[in-house]
């Protein structure tokens, strides 16, 4: 060897640790929260990742590693958060971490280390996971209050499903806090199905997220490195012939280096690597073969009882690879190949007998000692070495295992390819029911709940298909029954509608009272309630709740309390509903029910809002979040509750934290029809607002545009009233007669009277807009309408104002908005009343909504509300006072966000000036822009020296 064969001086790559200093100071201040390099095999990933460390550290940032291994793809579930977990433990204590959580959250991070005791008994598929991401993510926000964090994890090409998802959900909630994440992957190994192209293009389009992609050396930066690992400067035409057959890859400019003077340039990149290793004494190869079986990273004492050989014997046999830099020395008496492509190139040399030779001695050392590797690893490396020693029995045995540990660790995607590795060896392994203690269809059913936990909904159907064809359902009715249920559940997530034939068939196999009954009982009667038969639901409510209390299952009993509650509301009975409500609530609380209470609270929120108390609404929502939040159900319960928060901001007229909500909400990776109510309510907006394209956008995602079927009523009724919406704010009243029509004749559209109010109001705009091109058939739909009202009740005092607008009270309906602080709903029946009296000749009547209007609008930035406002007031000749006192209408922050304005800075310079975020910033501008009518920052600054609001 010619010298070092790693350059002792970092060549290059300024640029990009400009890009990472930059990101640094961005999360400080809370505007970034994750980098994504991507870079080719041996461009120097590492070594990069390693020098920006090393100056974040010397910059007081406490830096976190974790690392992705090959074998995570089977089912090594959140390796690189545990190696950061298990950094943090070192360098504090378990208790200092523990510390950091919220009471007893620190169980569920024994899943990933041991040193945290048993985990937290709770293994609800639905929620656990997710309980798990939310401790992560706050422990990440409580150490970064100390100091900013940079979390460092390398090769997330081979990250398991369920890092990736944590990856996807930290970089999308890890805001307003000092942390960093740093992700590498291999760019080249990205192939078209690769199972992390789509979560980049994802994180690709969250804020705060930047991509860098690492180039190649350039012919000067390979001279300088060449001269760093010889210790001179190479000659001209040594180092023309290194660039051009190493093609600036950093890994191949050391490789070449190594082979020497004579080398004769092998012609493909394996044999490059393997030149270094070729060099070595056949015994040192001959280990390396073995302790590339290993994996990436291998303990001494593993390699040693594997081998065969002593201490001694290892030790000099090592010797040679750790000089050549083949391997390097790790923490805990560990080695590991310095690049995994090395590790990779030897393990390919392996012949087959070697290959499963190998693996089998691996297996048979760690089965007699599973404290040879890191704690939490056993299972999944003796399923590994078992498969790969082609062991069908211990294979299947050991897949097994692995797949019930990866179950507690709600590592569920990765229990799935272990799950189906055991069904695939089945049949190869006589007695394999004994082996494992069950039987093939419960298998399956353990598969199929991994697949609903993971949102896997093809293979969930497709594993239960399989277990229902194996049961017979007059021998186990109730298995039957309950794989049904589940069943049903996919389907509908997958969009599919009509299964109240399958509920059916399913109560029918359990007549008898009992568990799987009021199972049963409760999905079917939520269900049907729904789906607008009521009556029929709230029959099944009440069966399933005296069946829930004789048999004393208090969380039962609370979800049919909660089902009651929903019929209550629907029969516009809100007492009744929010009594139910609270009950259901007292129970989780006294049983530790976090799912009951969370969704208690979530349904509290929209009673509420129905009944006008916004205010209490809102601040029953943030309660709802921080239990969400503790009990790990903010993903699913927590995203409802967002929801109906955001339902109630947008009627306060408080559009920019409604907007900001649902972002949140959408960032938690909500299940598909609370995304859908999320982008309704955005929709809303936007419509307000006149934003065509993005409701467009939305109503092409909900299936509307393509009269996608829905079976949900409350579904149906609010994405036909943004689709009228759409077409009355395109100018084509004609079209939405139409959509209006269709709806008039739904026949469940009276089950929810609110809502049916509130669509009605909007059917009552569309025919007075229709009636002067299309007025027969306007006057058919308004009479239709007018039926239809005749059968509804009224539910509270929202209800009360929708009936006023229907019926074109308007002023009625004004007061009413008003009393209920809902400004645009107000400044809507301001003009609409302003155009009764300007019809009748009364301008002066006119005027006087139009001048009380046009601020409610203009505060909200509603343009095509006030487009109209302004429009009529040209009409009737009524001038809209200019409002002399500006000033009155900005706050405190805004003035200062406008002071500075005025003086030229950018939104970045202000938001460094005030200590918000930029995104703030961008907020606070737009209000001032529609505050004070102006279309630009310039115009802005002008009107504030014009109104003297500066002063």
């Amino acid at each position: 060897m010619l010298g070092r064969s790693v350059s002792p001086v970092f060549v290059g790559r300024q640029d990009e640790l400009e890009v990472l200093a930059e990101a640094y100071d961005e999360a400080r201040k809370g505007s970034a929260t994750a980098v994504l390099m991507g870079g080719e095999a041996g461009v120097g990933k590492t070594r990069i990742v390693q020098r920006f460390s090393e100056r974040a550290s010397q910059d007081g940032a406490h830096v976190l590693f974790g690392g992705c291994v090959e074998l995570s793809s089977e089912g090594l579930a959140y390796a690189p958060f545990t190696a950061a977990l298990r950094q943090l433990v070192r360098e504090t204590s378990t208790t200092h971490v523990a510390s950091l959580l919220p009471e007893g959250a620190a169980r569920d991070l024994a899943r990933l280390l041991p040193e945290f005791g048993a985990p937290s008994a709770d293994g609800d598929t639905d929620t656990g996971r997710a309980r798990l991401f939310e401790q992560f993510l706050t422990l990440l926000e409580r150490v970064s209050e100390s100091r900013p964090t940079v979390l460092v994890i390398e090769d997330i090409h081979w990250a398991d499903r369920s890092s990736r998802d944590l990856i996807a959900f930290l970089s999308r909630n890890l805001r307003a806090v000092p942390v960093l994440m740093v992700l590498t992957y291999r760019s080249d190994d990205l192939h078209r199905q690769h199972p992390l192209r789509p979560v980049l293009a994802e994180l690709g389009r969250v804020e705060g997220v930047l991509r860098l992609d690492l180039p190649r050396l350039s012919r000067d930066e390979v001279a300088q490195q060449m001269a760093g690992i010889l210790g001179n400067t190479p000659e001209y035409t040594s180092v023309q012939s290194v660039y051009e057959r190493s093609e600036g890859i950093p890994l191949f400019v050391e490789a070449l280096i190594e082979c020497g003077v004579e080398c004769a340039f092998p012609d493909s990149m394996q044999d490059l690597i393997l030149g270094s290793v070729e060099r070595l004494p056949e015994e040192t190869q001959r280990l390396l073969r073995t302790a590339a079986a290993g994996g990436t990273r291998i303990g001494h004492t593993l390699l040693a009882r594997v081998s065969g050989l002593s201490d001694i014997e290892l030790e000099s046999a090592l010797r040679p690879a750790i000089a050549g830099n083949v391997l390097q020395i790790a923490d805990n008496r560990a080695y590991v190949f310095r690049h995994a492509l090395i590790r990779e190139a030897v393990h390919d040399e392996l012949l087959p007998g070697e290959h499963q030779r190998l693996h089998a001695r691996y297996a048979e050392e760690i089965s007699k000692n599973r404290m040879l590797v890191p704690p939490g690893r056993a299972y999944v490396e003796l399923a590994h070495h078992w498969y790969s020693a082609r062991d069908d029995e211990q294979a299947l045995v050991s897949a097994w295992e692995a797949a019930r540990k990866s179950f507690k660790a709600f590592a569920y995607t990765e229990a799935i390819p272990l799950l189906e590795r055991v069904l695939m060896l089945w049949d190869k392994v006589p007695d394999a029911s004994q082996l494992i203690g069950v039987s093939h269809t419960d298998v399956l059913e353990k598969a199929a709940s991994a697949a609903a936990a993971g949102s896997e909904i093809e293979k969930g159907l497709k594993f239960i298909k399989g277990a229902l064809k194996e049961l017979d359902e007059a021998v186990e009715p109730e298995r039957v029954a309950l794989l049904i249920i589940k069943q049903i559940g996919l389907s509908i997530s997958k969009g599919k509608q009509s299964m109240i034939g399958d509920y059916r068939h399913a109560l029918g196999l359990v007549p008898q009272p009992g568990f799987a009954r009021a199972q049963v009982l409760h999905h079917m009667g939520r269900h049907l309630m729904l789906i607008g038969e009521v009556e029929e639901g709230r029959q099944q409510a009440e069966e399933g709740l005296r069946l829930a209390r004789e048999l004393g299952d208090a969380g039962l009993e609370g979800d049919f309390l909660l089902d009651r509650a929903l019929g209550f509301s629907i029969h516009s009975d809100l007492e009744s509903t929010i009594d139910h409500i609270m009950r259901a609530r007292d129970l989780g609380e006294q049983t530790g029910d976090g799912s009951l209470v969370t969704r208690a609270i979530g349904n509290g929120v929209d009673s509420l809002c129905e009944l006008g108390r916004l205010d209490d609404a809102i601040e029953l929502s943030f309660e709802g979040e921080r239990l969400a939040k503790k009990y790990g159900r903010l993903r699913t319960n927590g995203t409802f509750i967002l929801n109906n928060r955001a339902e109630a901001l947008e009627a306060l007229g408080r559009w920019d934290e409604a907007i900001e909500t649902v972002e949140r909400a959408l960032s938690l990776g909500p299940a598909l029809r609370n995304r859908y109510h999320l982008i309704r309510v955005r929709a809303d907006i936007a419509l307000s607002r006149g934003e065509l394209e993005y409701v467009e956008g939305i109503l092409g995602e909900l299936g509307v545009l393509k009269e996608r079927p829905e079976d949900f009523v409350q579904d149906i009724t609010n994405s036909t009233r943004l689709h009228i919406g759409w077409h009355l704010l395109k100018g084509e009243p004609d079209v939405a007669l139409s959509v209006a029509e269709r709806i008039l004749g739904h026949p469940l559209l009276s089950s929810k009277a609110m809502l049916t109010w509130r669509l009605l109001s909007v059917i009552r705009l569309v025919c007075d807009a229709a009636s002067a091109v299309e007025p027969a058939r306007a006057t058919a739909v308004r009479e239709h309408a007018r039926a239809v009202a005749a059968g509804l009740r009224r539910s509270g005092p929202v209800a009360t104002a929708y009936q006023l607008t229907f019926n074109g009270d308007f002023d009625a309906a004004a007061t009413a908005w008003e009393a209920l602080k809902r400004p645009h709903a107000q400044a809507k029946a301001l003009l609409h009343a302003a155009s009764e009296f300007a019809h009748s000749g009364d301008r002066d009547s006119a005027a006087v909504r139009l001048r009380a209007a046009h601020p409610l609008a203009s505060a909200l930035r509603a343009t095509p509300l006030i487009t109209e406002i302004e429009t009529l007031s040209r009409r009737v000749g009524a001038t809209l006072e200019q409002q002399d006192g500006s000033s009155e209408l900005l706050t405190p922050r805004e003035l200062e966000v406008l002071r500075l304005v005025a003086l030229g800075r950018s939104n970045r310079d202000i938001a460094a000036e005030l200590f918000i975020s930029a995104k703030t910033v961008s907020v606070h501008v737009s209000n001032i822009l529609g505050k004070l009518g102006v279309g630009s920052r310039g115009e802005a600054a002008a009107a504030a020296h014009r109104l003297s609001l500066l002063a």
